[in-house]
């Protein structure tokens, strides 16, 4: 029964990585969205003005970063560049208030950053575009 499992697991796996990018990714982009534009509940106090640092750009990076790694295009560096947005918004933002996230509001910044590196480092997934427009195309049968 375990074989079993385990085959099914394993069958399993790009597809809840896949649905674990894409669910990560659009709350990391509707972040971004609600932050620049005040959409979706709006943004933290006031919106960054554009260019604005740290701000504006982290908001961008969510999300841009987020949508690219919503639809599954340059997973990977885009992953990474919002994994270290998010490090460096705990380490800059949430460490200086307390020691642990859970006392200082950090547990986003520190979710989005490990998940971020996690997607970074194992990939997509599945149900990516990038995944479909690097797979060569199928021959047609001849037809007689």
């Amino acid at each position: 029964m375990s074989e079993e499992l385990s085959r099914l697991a394993e069958r399993a796996r790009p597809t809840v990585l896949g649905l674990a990018r894409i669910v990560v990714s659009l709350l990391f982009a509707c972040h971004g969205a609600a932050t620049l534009f005040g959409v979706l509940g709006g943004a933290y106090g006031k919106a960054p003005q554009v260019g604005e640092w740290p701000g504006w750009w982290a908001a961008l990076i969510q999300l841009v970063g987020g949508a690219l790694v919503l639809v599954g295009l340059a997973v990977r560096p885009a992953a990474l560049l919002c994994s270290g947005s998010m490090a460096y918004a705990y380490f800059s933002v949430h460490q200086e208030n307390a020691l642990w996230p859970i006392q200082n509001g950090g547990e986003a910044s520190v979710m989005f950053c490990w998940a971020f590196l996690l997607f970074a480092v194992v990939g997509p997934g599945g149900l990516a575009l990038g995944v479909l427009l690097r797979r060569p195309a199928r021959p047609q049968p001849a037809t007689a």
